[in-house]
């Protein structure tokens, strides 16, 4: 039987109740599945047939560890994604990539260290009422913040402040009213074809400390939804935008604009929560792109 090793952190060594779905779904392909911590020095990744990788939610404090460990083992097995996806895709200053590829992206401002911490004044966030800032390497959305510009100025050159001086690059984005009312809606794709979608409910509450995140990520509130037409247009967009071979998987997060126009805000091919319960063959369909990888 071939066996693979679904990448994981020492958070989560069993994986979560969604990536354990992927398990059964391959056994029946005849692959054995094994969560792996990627941390653990004592792994020996080249016994592998590939790593999948999936829950490693630890990455962004050890960022270039962990890109590290990704070139190692693409040396010694098949990376999923590929290292250079995962090291283009860690960093979300790609969204200028795909801005400038004509994707309708959420507006960002991205400040680097040696800005000024009140820089974050200008065209790209106009006159939002309400902005959110977050550093450009992170997940779970640790360290990010939605703030009101007329009552919290202070804090939030505060916040920039501290990110610059810690040596990450900043972004801020204005917040879009349609979370409150609509939510996300993100889009999941298996190697290029799409899958399923779920709408994420508001994450982020004004004026509580959500950059202070227990654990390694917030909990969302999450539910089925079948996408329109419009937000399937842009996904397909945004994967033929994504630089070389078409990735394992792919979860493209969208947000309808002021006109109502989805708008990226996220892409995401490193460790994204895929929802594999919200969608009826979901893990099947998952597994069955994992084994034509292993064909090939």
């Amino acid at each position: 039987m071939t066996t693979i090793a679904l990448a994981t952190c020492a958070g989560f060594p069993n994986l979560d109740d969604e990536d354990r779905l992927l398990i059964p779904a391959l056994a029946e392909l005849g692959i054995a599945a094994e969560p792996q911590v990627w941390t653990d020095r004592s792994v020996d990744w080249s016994r592998f047939a590939a790593v999948v990788i999936r829950a490693t939610w630890d990455y962004s404090d050890r960022h270039d560890d962990f890109l590290a460990w990704c070139e190692q083992v693409s040396a010694d097995s098949l990376l999923l994604n590929r290292a250079d996806l995962v090291r283009w895709n860690t960093d979300k200053r790609y969204l200028r990539a795909l801005q400038g590829a004509g994707i309708p992206t959420v507006p960002t401002l991205f400040l680097e260290p040696g800005d000024a911490a009140d820089a974050w004044h200008g065209e790209v966030i106009g006159e939002a009422p309400e902005l959110v800032v977050k550093p450009a390497v992170s997940c779970g959305s640790r360290d990010t913040m939605r703030y009101s510009v007329r009552e919290s100025p202070e804090q939030i050159s505060d916040h920039v402040g501290r990110l610059l001086a810690d040596g990450r690059v900043v972004m801020v984005q204005p917040y879009l009213e349609a979370v409150d009312t609509s939510g996300e809606t993100a889009l999941l794709y298996f190697d290029g074809a799409f899958s399923h979608a779920i709408r994420k409910g508001p994450l982020l509450a004004l004026g509580v400390e959500g950059e202070r995140v227990e654990g390694l990520f917030v909990q969302e509130q999450i539910d089925p939804r079948e996408p329109t037409a419009d937000e399937r247009a842009v996904g397909a967009q945004v994967l033929a935008a994504i630089p070389g071979d078409v990735p394992l998987y792919a979860r493209v997060d969208l947000i309808a604009g002021p006109e109502g126009t989805p708008s990226l805000l996220e892409l995401e091919l490193t460790e994204p929560s895929l929802f594999l319960s919200f969608a009826d063959g979901a893990p099947a369909r998952l597994a069955d792109a994992i084994s034509r990888r292993l064909a090939r």
